[in-house]
């Protein structure tokens, strides 16, 4: 069986994507989770079913903590000593990461507790900060294989035991060529590396068909712009904003429709006020679900998200919803960053806009809204991309396949 961990539970549309594959090929899993998902972007009845079997490993009162800390040399004799000293005395990028490492392997511990009671074939960690670091931890004091998928934000801003987890993984799921070289530059062994984007399942996405611009105004409604995401720094909204009052005062005729709620709302709500965009850009203030994508993704004609490095090291992978809008046919825009060129080819699959430059966005934009045979062909290619390259039926399959040989190499040693 595959233990899989996550820090909040099915909290992201790739996680349950992802699980959902593994449930349709018969791989057996179990979820475990650090801590209670504080939002989820599904409401389909498989992923609550998974969601409602999640271990969730917090709170972990601290009695229990430390009886598992005492009792593990005895219960795991071979690699109690080693993992605490990896804890203790390993490559850590400050001594405060070190301090948590050492909270970590002791959380490790009390899971690794119940574990022994259960199958265990292999550990998995979708995401390589805290939840990484139990995971690490716990399939070493089992004597487990361990493996992880590493985003964006659990990389940079939460960088944590990085290489100890590289030196330890059996094997390491790369969401993108970017995240590869990343790796490899950190020391891990190419061959240990494997490109698994974090697709979808593009028959649940069918595509739109585009009108002419005059035929759109005259039945009163302009060439629409979308975007959607958590409203954050790192989706960049800040700019595409900006874009929309230079596109504007150069007499632009457009509206823009901006999905997602997040700690950003007031500020964007703001700024729309003061570009004097009120009426022409909106928000909806409120969180996209994930089976609401595909009727927003249809009410509209171009999708931008233009991704940003965050002040606080934050920033996107791979944005799944750019899957989404190009499944659909809808011509995208996004910036040069991390993974995002592996999927929008500039100037074939879309068009790509250099990260915090409004005036290059409002270019490219404007662009798009004035050619049409532009945005037809992008509809096009954009779709056939994401079919032939994002779609879950194959984007995962080395990762599944990873997967059985390990649930067979233990079932054969009669411990999976």
């Amino acid at each position: 069986m595959i233990h899989y961990i996550t820090s909040t539970g099915v909290g992201n549309a790739w996680v349950g994507n992802e699980l959902m594959s593994l449930a349709d090929q018969d791989i057996p899993f179990r979820l475990h989770s650090l801590r209670q998902p504080t939002s989820t972007f599904f409401k389909s009845g498989r992923v609550e079913e998974i969601a409602s079997q999640t271990n969730y490993i917090y709170p972990l009162g601290a009695a229990r903590v430390i009886v598992s800390v005492l009792l593990a040399p005895f219960l795991f004799p071979r690699h109690f000593f080693p993992a605490l000293w990896n804890s203790l005395f390993g490559r850590k990028e400050s001594f405060t990461i070190r301090l948590k490492s050492l909270l970590h392997f002791c959380v490790a511990c009390a899971w690794a507790r119940d574990l022994r009671h259960q199958r265990v074939s292999h550990i998995h960690s979708q995401w390589i900060n805290s939840c990484g670091t139990v995971g690490m931890y716990a399939a070493w004091l089992l004597g487990k294989s361990f493996s992880f998928t590493g985003h964006a934000a659990d990389l940079f801003r939460e960088r944590c035991a990085l290489k100890d987890k590289i030196a330890r993984a059996e094997f390491i799921v790369c969401i993108s060529s970017f995240h590869r070289d990343f790796y490899i530059a950190e020391g891990a062994d190419p061959d240990k590396l494997m490109i698994n984007y974090c697709g979808i399942d593009t028959s649940q996405f069918s595509p739109i068909c585009t009108t002419d611009p005059d035929v759109e105004k005259s039945q009163g409604r302009p060439l629409r712009l979308l975007s959607a995401a958590r409203l954050v720094e790192k989706k960049g909204f800040k700019y595409l904003i900006s874009a929309c009052k230079t596109l504007a005062e150069k007499g632009v005729d457009f509206e823009c429709v901006i999905a997602g709620d997040g700690p950003l709302l007031n500020q964007l709500e703001e700024q729309i006020v003061q570009h004097n965009l009120a009426g022409r850009v909106s928000l909806t203030g409120l969180p996209l679900l994930q089976e609401d994508i595909p009727n927003f993704m249809r009410s509209g004609d171009i999708y931008c998200l233009p991704c940003v490095w965050a002040s606080d090291g934050d920033v996107d992978g791979l944005p799944q919803m750019l899957m989404e809008a190009m499944a659909c046919g809808v011509p995208v825009i996004s910036t040069r960053l991390v993974g995002i060129a592996d999927l929008i080819e500039d100037g074939k699959t879309g068009l790509l806009a250099e990260p915090n430059d409004a005036d290059d966005l409002s270019e490219k934009i404007g662009r798009l809204i004035s050619d049409k045979s532009l945005r037809d062909r992008f509809s096009e290619s954009g779709r056939e991309k994401v079919k032939s390259e994002f779609d879950l039926s194959h984007c995962l399959e080395s990762l599944l396949n990873k997967f059985r040989q390990n649930i067979k190499k233990h079932n054969a040693k009669g411990t999976g």
